[in-house]
């Protein structure tokens, strides 16, 4: 124990006094992998500093002794209990007044920044006189994601540190930035490499720096009085390309706060700051997204870390199948790409260069991912994969014949998996030798975007098949969802009644844009007609085919039969025309309304079917229903997924809007069974 820290125990705090008088201290939470700000944390860290200011070494350094990095954030099952017990203001209010007392410290104070510094480490960081990063730093301010702002000093310090369009366009979007990023805009001090990290705070804490001239200057132009007042409604309009407010209100509360009192005092902005996030905090923006993030978490931890996969083979070579590849390639996995003629995987291997460019920021990293990815004409990569993925046609028994050709191939402990996005799993077993080792491993289109994979069981498979490609699937950055081998498994079978109605309101006359524009207003990230393009007129064609009896739905003449030259996107051509990727909407006129019963008609049907799929367990439970549609359709996020959104709503009401429409439309609008399941009530 230091001198001046006698009778002080930390359980996750160490002190050490270096040789030239830098007191370093690290933050080692206990019993986590990750550093978190919980309060238990904070309130030692506020003792420390009482000490510091009694008796003040030379300099403070603040760093972790996590490898993976600095401090994640705040400990958010901590402010989910706080915001359920109302006490969100008082965890706010302390975290900013221990923040101002290690501002306040004489002594100069340094961050040295390792790995992910996000949230409230990022924070603990601007509270630090200065900020020293090593190579590998990512530093984020990523509140908004969860339906708030930074509430211990992000909004306060920030702007006034880099300049508020720097400051904003971070808070705005949450996205995080590179060390070099970060020294670029002057939230970084320094740059080094990681092993002198320590070394390098501790001389910046000894000989301080000088801020250029240029930062100072911005920082004091861009948040004066006219500044904001310029600025602000900029802000709010780029904003609302992206968000409404009604959907989103967090980054229109982090505007109004800095346009409010960006020149004021740090009280006064630390106060505004409180206020915007208790406002937030109590919503059910911030309450359903913080639950989206803990099943994100959940998803991510259903397979463990070790799938045993290192090689993967994939077999066909159109949009899915070399787009699957290529991915894998990128994650790390070898990769061999087999098809029936050179020209499709030739193709495939020109797409995955475009992916390699646009995600391999580093030129000189390139050849390397690229070498990992192989054309395979004679599918001898077969025999050495651990994992096979089909993704060739949807058609039963073009696959089984297949299958039949590659399990005598396969190594012993290999999994054959298909990419089937409808076809239930019970119809391609039949043949199988080893069923235990084979499964369903469902992307989405665009698979380098798309979250989800839909892993898809049948009554054969081995447990420890699902987890495996649970895990190979975390290593790609993906979210698995297991799912039952049932028509259109969750993703496309909720999916599918809320396209059918799109086209069928499509049918009666019902512009396009009014349609996608009712979806759009719901929260949907695209509108149904535009997402009928994009995924493929014939693809959606065929999901019609496998679903539609499934479900006794009737397939309007528009997705029935299907111009092979006006496909959608692809062709540039399909409902809409399409020019460099985007959809060219006929103009409306100025008396265009919308029927009044649009949005019940497109959005209660995926609610319908959404319940039937939970009534059916074709996942386990209503949690991941929710995950699984808002990361394989967009759902709206700020909904908190169909259940969530049934609950909030209520069961009965929306029941009642169904027979309504029943009554108007047809049964196809007749509720489904699974409407008194006790799920739907409590969350």
């Amino acid at each position: 124990m230091l001198p001046g820290f006698d009778g002080l125990r930390f359980n996750h705090w160490h002190t050490r006094l270096r040789e030239d008088g830098i007191l370093v201290l690290t933050l080692d939470r206990k019993d986590s992998a990750v550093n978190a700000m919980s309060q238990d944390v904070l309130l030692e860290l506020d003792a420390l500093i009482e000490r510091i200011a009694i008796d003040p070494p030379r300099g403070v350094v603040i760093n972790s002794a996590k490898s993976a990095g600095f401090i994640a954030g705040a400990d958010l099952k901590e402010f989910q209990q706080y915001d359920a017990m109302g006490t969100v203001g008082d965890a706010i209010a302390r975290g900013q007044n221990i923040y101002q007392k290690l501002a306040s410290l004489r002594v100069p104070t340094v961050a040295a920044i390792h790995g992910h510094c996000l949230g409230g480490g990022t924070e603990l960081a601007l509270a630090c006189r200065y900020r020293v990063a090593a190579d590998n730093a990512r530093i984020g301010l990523p509140e908004v994601q969860l339906g708030i702002i930074p509430g211990w000093g992000g909004t306060a310090r920030l702007p006034q540190l880099i300049g508020a369009p720097a400051a904003m366009d971070m808070i705005l979007t949450g996205r995080n930035l590179s060390a070099k990023a970060a020294r670029g805009n002057g939230l970084v001090d320094k740059v080094v490499e990681l092993p002198l990290l320590e070394d390098a705070a501790a001389a910046m804490a000894l000989k301080g720096t000088v801020r250029p001239f240029k930062q100072r200057a911005t920082a004091w132009a861009t948040n004066t009085w006219p500044a904001r007042k310029l600025l602000a409604p900029q802000m709010a309009k780029q904003v609302a390309r992206k968000a409404r407010k009604a959907h989103y209100p967090a980054p229109y509360a982090a505007i109004s706060a800095w346009e409010k009192t960006g020149g004021a005092g740090i009280g006064a902005r630390l106060a505004a700051e409180k206020r915007a996030v208790v406002k937030l905090a109590s919503g059910p923006v911030a309450r359903n997204l913080m639950r989206i993030y803990f099943l994100s978490e959940r998803l991510k931890g259903l397979g463990g870390k070790d799938s045993g996969i290192a090689h993967v083979h994939v077999v066909g070579a159109g949009v899915m199948g070399g787009d699957i590849a290529a991915f894998s390639a990128l994650k790390g996995f070898n990769v061999t790409l087999q098809d029936r003629e050179q020209r499709f995987i030739d193709g495939a291997l020109t797409r995955a260069q475009t992916l390699f460019e646009k995600k391999v920021r580093d030129p000189a990293k390139r050849p390397e991912v690229a070498a990992r990815l192989s054309g395979d004409l004679s599918g001898a990569g077969a025999a050495k994969a651990d994992l096979v993925i089909e993704a060739i046609i949807e058609n039963p028994q073009a696959k089984r014949d297949l299958y039949a050709q590659l399990e005598p191939a396969m190594k012993a402990d290999a999994l054959l998996s298909t990419n089937t996005s409808s076809i239930p799993l019970d119809e391609l077993t039949d043949h199988i030798a080893r069923p235990a080792q084979f499964a369903g491993l469902h992307y989405f289109n665009p698979v380098a975007q798309m979250p989800l994979v839909e892993i898809i069981r049948h009554d054969g498979m081995a447990a420890d098949t699902e987890r495996r490609l649970a895990a190979f699937c975390k290593a790609l950055g993906k979210f698995p969802v297991p799912v039952t081998g049932t028509p259109g498994f969750l993703v496309n079978r909720v999916l599918f009644p809320y396209m059918l109605e799109a086209a069928n309101a499509y049918a009666e006359g019902i512009a396009g844009p009014l349609i996608d524009k009712a979806a759009v207003n719901f929260g949907m990230p695209m509108g149904p007609i535009e997402l009928l393009d994009t995924v493929g007129l014939d693809v959606a064609a065929g999901v019609g085919r496998e679903l539609a009896p499934f479900l006794g739905l009737q397939i309007p003449a528009a997705l029935a039969t299907v111009d092979p030259a006006k496909r959608g996107k692809k062709d540039g051509e399909g409902i809409y025309k399409w020019e460099n990727g985007k959809a060219i909407k006929p103009p409306l006129g100025k008396d265009a309304q919308a029927p009044s019963d649009l949005e019940d008609r497109l959005i209660l049907p995926l609610l319908n079917e959404s319940v039937a799929c939970l009534h059916e367990g074709v996942v386990a439970d209503a949690d991941l229903l929710d995950a699984g549609v808002i990361f394989g359709t967009g759902f709206a996020p700020f909904h908190g997924g169909p259940i969530q959104y049934i609950r909030s709503v209520g069961p009965d009401v929306l029941v009642a809007r169904l027979k309504a429409l029943q009554a108007r439309y047809g049964d196809r609008f007749a509720p489904r069974p699974g409407w008194d399941n006790p799920a739907l009530r409590t969350g």
